[in-house]
């Protein structure tokens, strides 16, 4: 890779594995708090 501040590719890798598992816990955490709002407060 150049030397103007790119990751090689096993960072890009790593990278990429890190904000999946962010992604998937703040999905995860999101379904969590609609479902504890639904049951506070149904909204249909």
């Amino acid at each position: 890779m150049s030397d103007k501040g790119g990751m090689t590719e096993e960072e890009a890798r790593r990278f990429h594995g890190y904000m999946v598992t962010y992604t998937l816990a703040w999905v995860a955490v999101a379904v969590m708090a609609h479902m504890l709002a639904w049951r506070w407060r149904p909204w249909f």
